[in-house]
């Protein structure tokens, strides 16, 4: 597959603190590349790096970001903008403060087609329209002229896909796109999204830190901790042999139905994501690592265990131990939580 978006080597700092330390990874057309982790840990601010949509003293820096031919590192601020919510768009993390209050949800998607395209305003709101009735939006001629306020969170979802569809991008980023939703609206989110994929042949960078949406729409899968990447592998290798310890946590914190019973003990992973400056170096989750040896302070890494599977660690990936993960457990159904 081509690749639409190559990330190499992005940092991005708030001062002293770095919210993300180096990553890599490439996006390809038709595939989803999903973006897991807990949060905080640069998920977000990697994407809006990518669409040039940092907060003011945010100070950004990477080898290049390709976008096709295009290195977006490179692009002045006036250029970006056209390429953003054209050739590519996003949607974001919260439907329900994502859309402006104050404008209908009419006159916020003929915008985006005014802008970029130049059509005509009855054009813009027709096609609009149309695009809402493809993502499942009932009525659409009549949400168009509606406030966010009088849309339920699954119909403004729908409405921001729709608004990121528009202009028919190369590459979507969707930055947790089905947070406060519920199962069902979730699900209905993920089909539509997976159905535009094929249709359109889109690249879709997906952001989330749920793993069982995770198992069901990615290619590719990046595992981040506190700001950097620390396991990199196809879906199907990630799930069948995961390497970094972390990656093993997170695993393991999963109830599995029909499995796990009441009174057994469950996964957790013990304390808390570090602060990390530009002085930090090392492994990152060491402190909450059981294996963790000296020699983990010092730089770590990269291995490799396939052409499309690497992580960042010093342990053998034939490691063992009873408590791999240097897992703290408690009892299922209790409310015991890790220390």
């Amino acid at each position: 597959m081509t690749a639409v978006l190559e990330i190499e080597d992005l940092s991005v700092q708030f001062g002293a603190q770095a919210a993300v330390r180096g990553i890599s990874l490439t996006v390809r057309r038709g595939e989803t590349h999903c973006l897991v982790g807990e949060s905080g840990c640069g998920k977000s601010v990697s994407a809006l790096s990518v669409m040039g949509l940092l907060p003011r003293g945010a100070r950004p820096n990477a080898a290049r970001i390709m976008f096709g031919d295009t290195d977006l590192c490179r692009l002045s601020e006036r250029r970006l903008a056209r390429l953003r919510g054209d050739r590519m768009a996003m949607i974001f993390q919260e439907p329900m403060t994502s859309l402006n209050p104050a404008y209908t949800v009419g006159s916020q998607m003929t915008e985006v087609l005014r802008r970029h395209r130049g059509t005509s305003r009855g054009e813009a709101a027709a096609r609009a329209a149309a695009m809402l009735e493809r993502v499942g939006v009932s009525a659409p001629e009549m949400r168009l002229g509606q406030f966010p306020h009088q849309l339920s969170g699954g119909l403004r979802q729908r409405v921001m896909i729709a608004m990121a569809l528009l202009c028919e991008p190369e590459l979507l980023i969707a930055d947790e796109p089905t947070t406060a939703l519920d199962v069902t609206v979730q699900a209905q989110i993920l089909r539509l999204l997976a159905a535009l994929q094929r249709e359109l042949g889109l690249a879709v960078l997906l952001i989330t830190h749920d793993l069982g949406i995770v198992a069901r729409t990615a290619h590719l899968v990046s595992v981040m901790y506190a700001g950097e990447i620390v396991e990199q592998a196809t879906v199907a290798e990630l799930f069948a042999a995961p390497t970094h310890p972390y990656t093993r946590g997170l695993l393991a914190s999963i109830p599995v139905p029909g499995k796990v019973r009441r009174g057994e003990r469950l996964g957790s992973i013990p304390g808390i994501v570090p602060t990390i400056d530009h002085t930090f170096s090392g492994c990152a989750f060491r402190d909450r690592c059981a294996q963790a040896i000296n020699s983990c302070a010092a730089p770590v890494p990269v291995r490799e265990m396939s052409n499309e599977h690497r992580y960042r660690c010093r342990l053998d990936p034939a490691w063992s131990g009873q408590n791999r993960c240097g897992l703290v457990t408690a009892k299922a159904g209790s409310s015991s939580r890790p220390p």
